[in-house]
């Protein structure tokens, strides 16, 4: 990585904390520079435009993830274990990565209704996403660990529910037993389709 690389990571790091906490439409040029103690020329010499600006931070949000939940997921023993690490990573993704929780569960409600490229990242991310959950549900069919019968797509947009629960819960509710509910309603979710 070259130091021209390295401060552009450094820039996005920021970035994706302003987005977390403030939304995309809190992301501009001048907020940046503010919390960087950089020039609005300088980081425009990175950007080029606001569009390309959100548009790097939420890949760079997509890198940070796969670094916080999926790789180390991925290690895991494949089967139900693997399964229960992508959960565990997550929530440690939710709590600990970003000051403002889950930048893509705060994009979601914020592009929701907003065509361009930069929804149209958000929704590939989260298809990715899903995608993994699915997969790893397909290796825990292949192990012998969940029935045969698992529809592993539904599986996965079960699990993205009980995160989508867990962070509304943990963040506007201030439900100090959010953690506890998700881990129960996980709990269910892997009884109903073990083998």
């Amino acid at each position: 990585m070259t130091k021209g690389d390295e401060t552009r990571a450094a820039i996005l790091d920021v970035a994706i904390n302003i987005a977390s906490t403030k939304g995309f439409a809190g992301l501009t040029i001048g907020t940046l520079a503010e919390s960087t103690d950089m020039s609005k020329s300088g980081l425009f010499a990175h950007f080029k435009s606001k569009e390309q600006l959100e548009l790097q931070t939420l890949e760079r949000a997509r890198e940070r993830f796969v670094d916080v939940v999926v790789r180390p997921s991925l290690s895991a023993s494949r089967g139900e274990k693997r399964v229960r690490a992508l959960l565990e990573n997550w929530l440690r993704w939710a709590d600990d990565a970003l000051s403002g929780g889950c930048l893509f569960i705060g994009a979601a409600a914020e592009l929701d209704d907003q065509p361009g490229a930069l929804r149209d990242l958000l929704v590939r991310n989260e298809q990715d996403w899903l995608d993994v959950i699915a997969n790893v549900a397909a290796t825990a069919v292949a192990e012998g660990d969940f029935g045969a019968d698992t529809d592993v797509e539904q599986f996965a947009y079960d699990v993205h529910g009980v995160t989508l629960a867990y962070h509304h819960h943990s963040r506007l509710m201030r439900d100090p037993r959010a953690a506890e509910r998700a881990e129960s309603a996980f709990e269910s979710l892997l009884a109903s389709v073990r083998a």
